[in-house]
């Protein structure tokens, strides 16, 4: 379809929900996330909770992203009548998002601009850094992995640029640990939590559910589900995950394992399977809107990775009741404490990832143990008290409007 020029460079999609650019101010704060994807991570899915869970009696909501096809969580957002603004970009070569964020912000009288991950924060800032002062919105961050873990560049230009932010919120201590020092007064630790009253509405039909899960995706009725949520990248673990059920299933365990995510090793991932022999007992379901249900009908949950933040899909998974295997890195004991409500392992050992599942394999008494103490280990995860204060953050932050003057 042709499209008339735009003398500012800058094409969006607005997704259903009314979005309210160059609207005059409603006495509500307004505020923009904007983050690289809406897909199925755990940053990504944070931030839809955090916004479900919005006051929005005193709040109005956008969303933008920038790469365009990750794009799995956008219906959870128009739902809730949220406009969300799609930057159009296909790789992150593509910086033309950068020009169109800037447009976006210009004529949506934005009171906060709140980043997510570092790559948008680290090149959105500088777009922002060109509206005149009295336009410009506040600017929070929040930082939801190891700082030190960032690729180079991004780590450089998102340190040269942080200094533009009036906010900066990190998710787990060990990701406060590794902030440079500098930062580290500035910084405020939010364990943000989950949706959980979503979680207890399937959980009210978790036979059904189970049923309709396990027949969808061909498990036999002799098996294990076990579930994995992690996108396609190296610190994820899958390498760690294929070689774990393999020396599980060399003991003739009964699981079959389903992984949600997507990413750039997905190529990498799906060869390991196949080299390995699993591709009967290790499916990769790609992108899905229905973590939760998938959760709410599987037997066991696990997460493999090499580095994590606080792994929010952990905190989802205790709030389904699952017993869990994870990796003992970044956050994840702040969620699980070892064999009190999961099991825990060090990472990279694939002999103990496949002892573990062996164990909660055999030993249904275990796994119904752990599962009970996650449900109860996950109420500590609500996200609306998170929701709350970040909402005391932005009214701390945003510039009044009297001085900014009209967009």
């Amino acid at each position: 379809m042709n499209r008339p020029p735009d003398p500012e460079g800058y094409h969006r999609t607005v997704h259903t929900g009314r979005s309210h650019l160059g609207a005059e101010p409603s006495g509500r704060l307004r505020i923009l996330l904007v983050i690289k994807g809406l897909a199925t991570g755990g940053a990504e899915r944070l931030l839809v909770d955090t916004v479900a869970a919005g006051d929005r009696d005193h709040f109005e909501y956008e969303v933008s992203y920038i790469l365009d096809q990750s794009n799995s969580l956008v219906g959870q957002l128009t739902e809730l009548g949220i406009p969300v603004h799609s930057l159009g970009c296909h790789h992150n070569a593509d910086l033309r998002w950068m020009a169109r964020l800037r447009t976006l912000v210009s004529r949506g009288n934005f009171d906060v601009v709140h980043f997510h991950l570092p790559y948008p924060a680290a090149l959105g800032r500088l777009a922002l850094a060109t509206i005149p002062r009295s336009r410009r919105p506040a600017i929070a961050y929040t930082e939801h992995s190891v700082w030190d873990k960032m690729a180079v560049l991004v780590k450089a230009v998102n340190r040269a640029g942080i200094g533009l932010d009036q906010a900066l919120i990190v998710v787990s201590d060990p990701c406060f640990d590794a902030l440079p020092p500098a930062l580290k007064p500035r910084a405020q630790v939010l364990v943000h939590g989950v949706n959980l009253a979503a979680t207890d509405r399937l959980l009210g039909r978790q036979d059904e559910i189970r049923s309709e899960v396990r027949q969808e995706l061909k498990v036999p009725d002799d098996s294990l589900l076990v579930l994995t949520v992690a996108n396609l990248r190296s610190e994820k673990g899958y390498d760690l995950l294929v070689a774990g059920v393999r020396l599980a299933l060399d003991q003739e365990l009964p699981i079959h394992v389903v992984a949600v995510g997507w990413g750039p090793i997905e190529a990498d991932v799906r060869s390991w399977v196949h080299d390995a022999g699993l591709d009967d007992h290790l499916v990769l379901l790609g992108p899905r809107d229905d973590v939760l249900r998938l959760m709410v009908g599987s037997d066991l949950f696990v997460l493999a990775s090499h580095q994590e933040g606080l792994p929010v899909v952990l905190m989802e998974a205790t709030g389904a009741g699952l017993p869990i295997v994870a990796t003992r890195v970044g956050g994840v004991p702040q969620v699980l404490t070892d064999d009190v409500d999961g099991l825990l392992v060090p990472p990279g050992d694939a002999t103990a990832l496949a002892a573990a599942l062996a164990r909660l394999a055999n030993e249904p008494e275990t796994r119904n143990r752990l599962a009970a103490a996650a449900r109860e280990r996950s109420r500590i995860f609500d996200v609306s008290e998170a929701a709350r204060t970040i909402e005391s953050i932005y009214e701390m932050i945003a510039p009044a409007r009297a001085e900014r003057g009209s967009p």
